[in-house]
């Protein structure tokens, strides 16, 4: 069983910096692809980014290119969210998913992935 916890998320103030965590356990790295997702109450949730099986390829939400950056590290079985210059507007829970399948691309389409977890709160406000 594939199972995936973020951290890192937290208040920081509009402009400001946070790096979020998702340590995946179960399965290496390199057989999934991995999501990171945002979701505000009431709305859908909404792919944020992604990255490929290999590491290769990463995908970028357009409100957040320039801002975000996906970044994984093998040894330790965690993916990464630094998110810089973050605006009020990013204020939601933020969700990392994967999917079991090797892949040189990857989707930040919700209904591509199966397995999620419990999400972390990341608040921008002054």
């Amino acid at each position: 069983q594939l199972q995936l916890v973020e951290s890192g998320g937290g208040l920081v103030q509009p402009g400001g910096s946070l790096k979020l965590s998702c340590a995946a356990s179960g399965f290496p790295l390199g057989t999934f692809l991995i999501g990171w997702f945002r979701q505000a109450p009431g709305k859908e949730r909404e792919g944020v980014s992604c990255i490929s099986s290999d590491g290769s390829f990463t995908n970028y939400e357009d409100s957040v290119k320039g801002r975000f950056t996906i970044s994984r590290d093998s040894a330790k079985n965690t993916v990464y969210l630094q998110m810089n210059s973050l605006k009020p507007e990013d204020t939601v829970i933020y969700y990392c998913a994967a999917y079991l399948r090797t892949s040189i691309v990857c989707s930040t389409r919700t209904s591509s992935y199966n397995y999620w977890g419990q999400g972390t709160q990341v608040t921008v406000s002054s």
